[in-house]
This record gives C-alpha cells, sequence and structure tokens, in this order.
C-alpha cells in the first residue's frame, strides 16, 4: 500500500486504526495503536517512541537486568519506533485497520544494533557490498487446538485437544474439518500481502504448515512476523488456539521453520551450475559459490544454532527420527540432513531444516548469511554429499543439545563477534543465560511427579 492509498483509505473511512510496531527479539510484533487521522499527520514521517526495556524483558514482560542497550541505570529511556512504508498493508481480519513494522533508531537515527530488523539489515548490506542479493523462504508448522486460548491457560495447558485424532500429513478428509480457519488464514493473510502457497496436514495430530511465496530476506521476514500473529488472531476469531512452541508434547513431532535460502547477481542465481568440491575431480552440485556458501554453513552453524533454536524447548526437538535434524551433513533431497538441497536451475537453494517455528527469522536469516558468507571468504568447501540415515550416524558432528550449550558456543565465536559485533552478541547470549536461569529456577510438573511421594 502507497501513502497515497493510505490517506485515501483513511479520508473515506475505510481505516481508521493504525497498528505501529517493531519486532523484539522474540519475533513478536510490540507497539502502539493509533486513530489513523493522527497517524498521516503525524508519525507517518516523524515516527514515534518506546521504552527501550522493550529490548530487555524476558517473555512475561519482566525487565531484565545486566544489558548495555538498556537499563535502569539510564532509566529506561525510548527509542524511536521509524516506520518503514514498504511494509504498510491492511490487516482483513482486523476490522478498520493497517499494520506498518518500524525500525528501532536512536534519537540520531542511527539503527538500534541489537534489534532483530538491525541485525539482518547489517548483514544484507554486507552482501550488497559484494554485488548480491538474496531470495529466501520459511515454511511454519503449528499445531491447532479445539480450545481457546483462555481455556488452555486456566486449564495450564494440560488438556489440550488438537483438532485431528490422528496423523494427517497430507490428508485432503481431515483437513476438511479446519477449512475455514485454513481458507480464512490463506485468503486473509494473501489479501494482507503474504501471498500463501499452499496449506497442508502435518505429520502429527493437529499439526498443520502453510508455505509462503519466496522474497528478499527482509520482506520474507516481515511477512513471517506478520504471519504468526496474524495465524493467532484469527484462530481466536474461530475459538481455536494455535502453538508455534518448537515441541509442545514429547510424543509428537516438532514444530519447524524450514529455511530455504539462494543467492543472486545481475539477475542470476549465483548457486544454479555445476562445481567441484577442492581437492577433487568429481563435479559436484551447484556452483564452486554454492558450496563455499554451502561450506560456511557447515561450519559455522553449531555456533550460531542460538539463532535456530533460541529457548530452552527448542532443543527438545532435535530428537533421532522426528524430522528434525540431529547432526550437521547435507544432501540432496535428504530429511534426515540438517541441510537438504532442493530444485533445479532458478530454483536450485538450500533448506536449512534446523531452526524451530520457534525461532525469530530476523535472527535465523542473518545467522545464515553470517555463516555461508564466511565460507565464500575463506573459500570452503561443503565436502561430499552425505548418503544414508545421519540420525544414526556417530561419525557426524552434532547439533548443540540445549541451550546452554549454544549460548556458550556463540559466547565464544569469534565470527560471530567479528560479523555481527561485541554489543549483538552480549545482548543475545545474556538472553539466553538469564532464560536458561529462570527455567533452572523453576520446579516442573515433572519433578513432581517425580520426587513427591517417591524420594
Amino acid at each position: 500500500m502507497t501513502e497515497k492509498q493510505l490517506r485515501s483509505l483513511v479520508k473515506d473511512g475505510t481505516l481508521d486504526t493504525i497498528l505501529v510496531g517493531f519486532p523484539d527479539p522474540f519475533g513478536r510484533l510490540v507497539g502502539k495503536r493509533y486513530r489513523a487521522d493522527f497517524f498521516v499527520d503525524h508519525v507517518l514521517h516523524e515516527g514515534t517512541h518506546g521504552c527501550s526495556y522493550l529490548l530487555t524483558v524476558n517473555m512475561d514482560m519482566d525487565p531484565l537486568e545486566g544489558f548495555k542497550v538498556a537499563n535502569w541505570d539510564t532509566g529506561f529511556g525510548d527509542f524511536q519506533l521509524r516506520p518503514d512504508l514498504s511494509t504498510l498493508r491492511v490487516l482483513p481480519w482486523q476490522k478498520a485497520a493497517a499494520l506498518v513494522i518500524c525500525d528501532y533508531v536512536r534519537e540520531d537515527g542511527t539503527l538500534v544494533a541489537e534489534a532483530p530488523r538491525s541485525v539482518l539489515h547489517r548483514q544484507l548490506d554486507r552482501l550488497a557490498k559484494l554485488g548480491m542479493s538474496a531470495f529466501c523462504a520459511s515454511e511454519l508448522e503449528f499445531y491447532l487446538f479445539h480450545q481457546t486460548f483462555e481455556s488452555a491457560f486456566a486449564d495450564g495447558y494440560r488438556s489440550l485437544k488438537p483438532s485431528s485424532d490422528y496423523r494427517i500429513d497430507y490428508h485432503l478428509m481431515q483437513t476438511t474439518r479446519d477449512e475455514d480457519l485454513m481458507r480464512a488464514i490463506r485468503n486473509g493473510l494473501t489479501e494482507a500481502g503474504v501471498p500463501i502457497e499452499n496449506s497442508k496436514g502435518e505429520w502429527s495430530r493437529g499439526q498443520h504448515e502453510i508455505n509462503f511465496r519466496y522474497a528478499a530476506p527482509m520482506e520474507m521476514a516481515d511477512r513471517h512476523v506478520v504471519f504468526k500473529q496474524a495465524v493467532k488472531e484469527i484462530a481466536v476469531q474461530h475459538g481455536r488456539s494455535v502453538t508455534f512452541m518448537a515441541k509442545y508434547a514429547p510424543t509428537e513431532a516438532g514444530n519447524s521453520c524450514h529455511i530455504h535460502m539462494s543467492l543472486w547477481k545481475g539477475g542470476k542465481s549465483v548457486f544454479a551450475g555445476t562445481g567441484a568440491g577442492k581437492g577433487s575431480s568429481e563435479a559436484g552440485p551447484g556452483t564452486r559459490e554454492f558450496r563455499a556458501f554451502l561450506g560456511g554453513l557447515m561450519k559455522y552453524s553449531p555456533e550460531l544454532c542460538l539463532f535456530f533454536g533460541p529457548t530452552i524447548n527448542s532443543y527438545k526437538r532435535y530428537q533421532p527420527g522426528s524430522w528434525a535434524p540431529t547432526r550437521m551433513a547435507w544432501a540432496t533431497d535428504n530429511r534426515t540432513t540438517g541441510f537438504r538441497i532442493v530444485g533445479n536451475g532458478k530454483s536450485f537453494r538450500i533448506e536449512n531444516r534446523m531452526p524451530g517455528a520457534d525461532a525469530n527469522p530476523y535472527l535465523a536469516f542473518a545467522a545464515m548469511l553470517v555463516a555461508g558468507l564466511a565460507g565464500l571468504e575463506e573459500g570452503l568447501d561443503c565436502g561430499e554429499e552425505y548418503r544414508g540415515n545421519a540420525y544414526i550416524d556417530e561419525g557426524l558432528k552434532r547439533l548443540p543439545s540445549s541451550l546452554a550449550e549454544a549460548t556458550r558456543l556463540l559466547d565464544g565465536s569469534v565470527l560471530a563477534r567479528k560479523a555481527l559485533g561485541d554489543d549483538v552478541v552480549d545482548f543475545y547470549v545474556r538472553h539466553a543465560t538469564l532464560e536458561h536461569q529462570s527455567f533452572s529456577d523453576a520446579v516442573t510438573d515433572w519433578e513432581k511427579r517425580r520426587y513427591f511421594e517417591g524420594i
């Protein structure tokens, strides 16, 4: 939607509310709702303000200590929310409302480096200096339940009833039962400028997947966060609830966020073609640039894994035979490996199967670019294609097994500190450290069942 279109819709009363938000460290959209007339007269070009503590709260909105970017000693002042007008879109599932996503900036106009959108901006700038751009797409899975969010909360999430009684991967009959909701999601999001390709039943009971059309990374990340918010809001309107938790139940498959990425230069794919592995005369899939980029992902993804698995729950998804990868390997169309190579010609691309649906897309896309660009700079090679079942191959390097391990790896990553900056690395390490400490201090239902009487 252009500014001219916006002003016209506001003037004729079609729009009366504008949501002004930015993605926080967890990938949630936070911000304000403005009367549309005030927005076009003041906020559209001047921006607005939001408390700096929005970067340093946990999921429960408790202010956390130990952050340089914002703290009690500095009084938790304001940062500016600067609207990115390219993100302006009508929200068909909300009455007379539109949304604009903002960059988080300081008073001097510079980006707040720790903000997720800023992290991705920096990596895209690096890519542009090399004369390249990227396309990517994320595939998000979620579970649909018959309860409302309120009733699920009141019950302590103990009696969740999935929308199907059995596994529904590729089912057309069972998914018809949910079609009123899924149709509203597909059509509403497409109308809002988040073009949907398809929806399908996923492997577990009540699990669904929706695929978007590919786009440039920033646009795709923006679509991703709008999508997650939309799915939750539309579910509420249908008396249902959903979860994007990486692993909501031990007996069910996790929710993935597979990320597809390719590099482009001069309107042509940098990846498509045939190259040769380092030290080998045998041709392999993709160009040398592709193999170097993938080599960087293979080498550096473990130490950047915090951006693919940002929560305690993320690491419960990485289980053998679970459709989530556990070891570092790549192959053509092999779903046991962390990287799956798919497509031909212009569609030739890397699928990163590591991120869960709890990943912040801005950070996950940025992490892939950090690792891949390191591969290009260092002239790495991805090595031979893996053949077989990567789940059972103990010779392959494992992904981090916990949030604590992933945090330690990121904290000690020379590459991350070089590419992202110490302030950014320290910021996300601090968040993860406090999250892990909070979980360690909690007394869980598992502990009560285990020890209440028996110990």
